[in-house]
């Protein structure tokens, strides 16, 4: 009978062992307004910030500038679906530039590069399409809201892109 149960006991308790010490990579992410207050500059909080935005699959690499004054960034995606209407394209650089300039609190513009189509954004002219200071925003469901509420409207869309 000692036999038996240390048979059991040995493979259950390594079960336990490997189990508690997986990795949880089925939980949820990460809540990306943890980074709420980072800075341009601090590229690892950029970087964790562009990968939980949409598109962070096709994220390729990210350019800062943080020599001059305004600071900003270039993002690069890669092997982007050319199919994607123009639509697309500016709905996820409003997205994307919405968390940024609302968690990353120097940035003032963000250039997106998906490969056949480019996106200045600045955030000046964010925050005057919304009518709102993004640093204001204090968390992600407030900022869903608004942009969804936004995005909504097609003719509200193309404005923001035409100079």
């Amino acid at each position: 009978m000692k036999n038996i149960t240390k048979r059991l006991l040995l493979p259950l308790c390594l079960l336990l062992l490997l189990t508690g010490c997986s990795s949880t990579t089925n939980q949820k992410s990460e809540d990306v307004f943890q980074y709420k207050g980072s800075l341009i500059g601090d590229n690892s909080a950029v970087i964790h910030i562009i990968e939980q935005l949409p598109y962070a699959e096709k994220f390729h690499e990210v350019s800062l500038e943080t020599k001059t004054q305004p600071y900003g960034m270039t993002i690069m995606y890669e092997n982007i679906d050319t199919e994607m209407a123009e639509r697309e394209y500016e709905e996820a650089a409003v997205y994307n530039a919405s968390y940024l300039f609302t968690l990353i609190d120097n940035a003032e513009w963000v250039v997106f590069d998906f490969e056949d189509h480019s996106y200045k954004i600045t955030k000046a002219k964010l925050e005057d399409w919304y009518g709102k200071e993004l640093h204001d925003v204090a968390n992600e469901n407030e900022l869903e809201t608004l942009i969804q509420r936004m995005l909504e409207q097609d003719s509200e869309l193309h404005q923001l892109f035409t100079e």
